[in-house]
Order: structure tokens, then C-alpha cells, then sequence
């Protein structure tokens, strides 16, 4: 097997797409070599706990309405392309702190439910506006996936790998990434941004040769 880990934030659009894609990819090479782990890299790691309002964390971010638009227009146009049809960014009112999600990811690995997990808090997010930092929401998750709601609920409640995940965002950051998503083969080669699935394909045939 080869190692492609994963950084990624929950509530990033582009992380949904490059996830779309290489998955896209992986179901026409089923016999894909890649083990895949997903790790934390939070783009709001300032973020209150509660998070903040959806359009006033926008607006901010991209110097006001228009910016905002600009920025997200080829992101919506990419879900368009895509067939994501379920994507509904109207519905999505507040911008969450990501520290619980990535620990309910964390805690995924441990079981070997950590994509399914992934998934579900995408879908969450960006197809059904759920708060994702709340841990009712994350509980609900957690219950899908076929993992312990009330034990999840109760190691959210406590501070239980908080440090832990931020200690690997920083590590993250410390090797370079800068933003997400940032897929890394091997343990060596680093693939920036949502690759489309062709280029997936490629790496699978030249692993395969290899």
C-alpha cells in the first residue's frame, strides 16, 4: 500500500472538491494502491468557538459583498460542473470554529471510519447548512457512520486531543502547507489543491509501473 495522507478543514469548498475528485478517480481504479489518512489544518484557526455569522465572515474576509461574490463564484461553478447538485451554499448562515469536527476525524482513524466521517461533515456543511462545531450536530455524525454518539459526546464536552490536533496544524504548517487541500503520496510528494481526477489516474498508472 501507499500512504496518501490528507489535510484538509471540513469546511473548505475546495477540500470537497479535490476530495469529489480523487474519489471519482479511485472508483475507476478499484485497485488503487492508497491507504488514505485524513489530518487537520484549520483555515480559521482564530475562529471564535461558537464561530460567526456566514456573511459577516465573508464580507471580511474578501473586503465586502462584491469580493465575496468574486471569490465564490468559481466555486459554485465548479459544484455546477461537477453534478453536486446536493450543494447548497444559501442554506450554510454561520461560519463554525472546525477544532471539534477535526477531533471527531481524529477520533474516526481510531475506528477506521475516519473518510466516512469526512464525508458526512461535508455533506453536513455544505449540502444541509449544519453547524458542524456544534456537538449535537457532530454527535448525530458520529451515530451515522456506525460510531459511539455518546462516547463522542462526552470526549467533546471535555478538551479530550484538543492540543493534539492543533499540535499537528502547526506541524502542517511547519512543512509548508499553507493552505488546504494538500494530499501527500508516499510520505514525499506533496500535491497542492483540488487535482482533477485525471491527474489521479496518472499517479495511480505510475505507481502501478513503479
Amino acid at each position: 500500500m501507499v500512504s496518501l495522507d490528507i489535510i484538509s478543514d471540513p469546511i473548505c469548498p475546495w477540500c470537497y472538491i479535490g476530495k469529489t475528485h480523487l474519489f471519482r478517480a479511485l472508483e475507476n481504479n478499484p485497485h488503487h494502491p492508497f491507504e488514505i489518512k485524513w489530518h487537520p489544518f484549520q483555515l480559521n484557526p482564530d475562529m471564535p468557538a461558537k464561530g460567526m455569522d456566514r456573511r459577516d465572515y465573508l464580507e471580511t474576509k474578501f473586503g465586502g459583498k462584491e469580493g465575496a461574490l468574486k471569490a465564490y463564484a468559481p466555486i459554485v461553478k465548479t459544484f455546477e460542473d461537477l453534478g453536486m447538485t446536493k450543494v447548497d451554499l444559501g442554506k450554510i448562515t454561520r461560519t463554525p470554529n472546525t477544532l471539534d469536527a477535526q477531533r471527531l476525524i481524529h477520533w474516526a482513524g481510531i475506528e477506521g471510519r475516519q473518510t466516512a466521517v469526512v464525508h458526512a461533515l461535508f455533506a453536513a456543511y455544505f449540502e444541509d447548512g449544519r453547524d458542524i462545531s456544534d456537538n449535537d450536530v457532530l454527535a448525530d455524525i458520529a451515530d451515522g457512520v456506525e460510531m459511539d454518539a455518546s462516547m463522542a459526546r462526552k470526549r467533546l464536552r471535555a478538551d479530550a486531543d484538543q492540543e493534539d490536533v492543533r499540535a499537528r496544524d502547526a506541524q502542517a504548517r511547519e512543512m509548508g502547507v499553507t493552505g488546504v487541500p494538500t494530499f501527500i503520496v508516499a510520505g514525499q510528494h506533496a500535491v497542492p489543491g483540488a487535482q482533477p481526477p485525471e491527474l489521479w489516474a496518472k499517479v495511480i498508472e505510475e505507481l502501478a509501473a513503479a
